[in-house]
């Protein structure tokens, strides 16, 4: 269901958000870690301007643009925060998570929340956005997507939720008996909400033409094109947990927020760049992809990706929504 983490500033809200989201890994006994267990699926979400995106349906949250832009295959260059967070909402559903984690302090607060106020002087038909808290509880109900959020200034969030902890000076307390008391006292006015609809996705990923020409270089020191295409040669440069650039093109992985080793970004890398050289063919769909790159690397592990057939040190495998996250933020696709 949803589970909503309150209390006042510096009492350990995010931290406990950040041991949940590192608690899709495993630990060896000892440090304490090894008590955050988080299913395995789980996703961190954030708003990211600026990010990517490429025809995916954000159309749950956004519909009815000004520009006419039709948001079930919905693709710029440049996102605004709600848009980035609704596609990543959007991918993650496709890459299989069951639990979404949020905080409101990295979310979009268009995209989370409209309070009462604001919908009395912005009508509903003049606002494309269907926020957070009026979808949250069809993702489980319909989607079966669980929410744990960190909220610390709307109270709009304790009528949707099921659980409710407050974190007091570090110690996590169920509130939601006395909590769910005083929601009657403060009810949230009627809204209308569109249908909830799951996301369509059928992406075909293929490269873009190439354009570059082989040069020959003849007996008198010239140069000749000779009509024929050479594909470029794609290297890969890791920057961290930052993302890696692949070619000419970034990859921008700083708000993927469950990376947390730079030979997981490697790893990465070393996937795309065989997606892209072997199956980007036109025919493929982005799922396919994953799923064909997840089941070689569980059966036959990174070197099933090196030309020579061996790997070296210097790698660590990736969960499947990173992949995914991955190939959502190439743009060369």
């Amino acid at each position: 269901g949803i589970t909503l983490i309150v209390g006042g500033g510096y009492h350990g809200k995010s931290t406990l958000l950040n041991a949940l989201e590192l608690g899709v890994y495993n630990h060896i006994p000892g440090d304490g870690r090894e008590y955050v267990i988080t299913d395995a699926t789980a996703v961190k979400l954030r708003s990211e301007d600026g990010r990517f995106i490429k025809d995916v349906d954000i159309s749950m949250f956004i519909n009815d643009l000004p520009n006419k832009k039709d948001t079930r295959c919905f693709s710029t260059l440049d996102a605004s925060g709600s848009t980035s967070q609704a596609a990543g909402i959007a991918e993650s559903m496709e890459a299989g998570s069951h639990l979404f984690l949020l905080d409101e302090d990295t979310s979009a607060t268009n995209f989370m929340v409209r309070d009462a106020f604001m919908q009395q002087v912005i009508q509903r038909e003049k606002e494309p956005i269907t926020p957070f808290l009026e979808r949250a509880e069809d993702l489980y109900k319909k989607a079966g997507i669980s929410t744990i959020l960190v909220a610390g200034s709307s109270g709009a969030f304790f009528h949707i939720a099921d659980t409710i902890i407050q974190m007091d000076n570090y110690v996590p307390k169920d509130i939601t008996a006395s909590v769910k008391k005083l929601c009657s006292q403060y009810p949230l006015p009627a809204v209308s909400v569109t249908d909830f609809q799951l996301p369509h996705s059928h992406r075909i990923m293929s490269r873009p033409a190439e354009s570059s020409k082989r040069l020959i270089h003849n007996s008198r020191g010239n140069h000749s094109d000779s009509g024929a295409t050479k594909p470029e040669r794609l290297k890969t440069r890791i920057s961290g947990t930052d993302g890696f650039s692949l070619g000419r093109q970034e990859i921008d992985l700083r708000y993927t927020e469950q990376l947390i080793d730079a030979e997981q970004t490697a790893a990465l890398g070393l996937l795309l760049k065989y997606a892209v050289e072997h199956l980007a063919d036109g025919r493929r769909t982005l799922p396919e992809i994953v799923q064909f790159l997840w089941k070689n690397l569980s059966l036959h592990g990174l070197s099933f990706f090196t030309e020579n057939q061996k790997i070296s040190c210097g790698y660590a495998t990736p969960r499947i929504q990173e992949i995914y996250a991955c190939l959502n933020r190439y743009r060369g696709l």
